[in-house]
């Protein structure tokens, strides 16, 4: 069983940048594809950007392409969300998540696809 512990909230103001960092303990991270989501009070959970074990496939909301960047570290277990120009509309708490025994290059966007979560990080941004 992995656990996941993020890092790297706060708050900016719109337009800076952030870099969240998620890391993984318990397992073996290479064979995790893992994700990224945000939830505001008030609404679901939303998807925001995935990547395969391997690195070699990622995926984004629309919300956030352009503007956020997944990437991953597997030799040190972390994986990473860099997010530019940040809206007030980004406001939330940011988890990640790891999906366990995935194809090479397989992303997953859905809640349901990941078998574990982390506590997650608030984001904040200001107008």
């Amino acid at each position: 069983q992995v656990q996941l512990v993020e890092s790297g909230g706060g708050l900016v103001q719109a337009g800076g940048s952030l870099r969240l960092s998620c890391a993984a303990s318990g397992g073996t991270f290479s064979n995790y594809a893992m994700g990224w989501f945000r939830q505001s009070p008030g609404k679901e959970r939303q998807f925001v950007a995935a990547i395969s074990w391997s690195g070699g496939n990622t995926n984004y909301a629309d919300s956030v392409k352009g503007r956020f960047t997944i990437s991953r570290d597997n030799a040190k277990n972390t994986v990473y969300l860099q997010m530019n120009s940040l809206k007030p509309d980004d406001t939330a708490v940011y988890a990640c998540a790891a999906k366990w025994g995935s194809g090479r290059f397989y992303v997953y966007v859905g809640v349901d696809d990941y078998h574990y979560w982390g506590q997650g990080t608030q984001v904040t941004v200001s107008s």
